[in-house]
């Protein structure tokens, strides 16, 4: 399976000079946050297939438009072609405004989660805004990752954990990767492209 993921950076590629041909076979959509609904809207329509998404710090006018055929993976989980997938919202809490939430607050977002993920015998992909703490993150308030998400990683260890948030370009994909045990987590800052082999997924 053929994924493209999104976040932060509206790219003229899949946008206004969009081209199908230059993205081939894409077979599902992810997007991490901090993007216009209009954005995503048109991803969706482009491309033909499911797009799931979180919402970002920024991401204040999906309450009253949200993306068109899109649909939202904030604390849900949710199955497509079997491949099972985890979306959390937002990043640190810095100012008060929408999608902010302190490391208490998305900890019991968490606990209420792993009956589900137990149920469901693990993750494959997880999506968030925020990075985890110490991976791809900063020091600012805003932009420090959850301490949270580590242990989701090392709890249940996804193949993919794919965030936004921390803008930062890449000159070869794999400056977007950190290895931890058996799962890459992806700063999918701008898009990124990738293949999840379905006869592997977890069980």
């Amino acid at each position: 399976m053929r994924i493209l993921s999104v976040s932060d950076y509206v790219v003229s590629a899949l946008y206004d000079n969009f081209e199908v041909e230059r993205f081939p076979k894409i077979d599902l959509i992810l997007s991490c946050g901090d993007l216009p609904p209009e954005y995503l809207s048109n991803l969706y329509t482009s491309f033909n297939v499911p797009l799931y998404y979180v919402c970002g710090n920024h991401d204040i006018r999906y309450d009253s438009k949200p993306p068109g055929g899109c649909i939202d993976l904030n604390a849900r989980i949710i199955q497509f072609q079997g491949i099972k997938m985890l979306g959390l919202e937002g990043s640190r809490w810095y100012s008060g405004g929408p999608h902010q939430y302190t490391e208490k607050e998305m900890w019991k977002t968490i606990r209420s989660l792993r009956p589900k993920i137990w149920w469901q015998k693990g993750i494959d992909i997880i999506i968030t805004h925020a990075p985890p703490r110490y991976i791809h993150d900063a020091e600012d308030q805003c932009h420090r990752g959850f301490k949270s998400f580590r242990w989701l990683i090392d709890r249940y260890c996804p193949r993919y954990f794919i965030h936004g948030h921390i803008h930062a370009e890449f000159n070869d994909p794999a400056e977007r990767i950190t290895k931890i045990n058996k799962t890459k987590v992806v700063n999918t800052y701008g898009y990124y492209l990738f293949e999840i082999n379905t006869d592997q997924i977890s069980e």
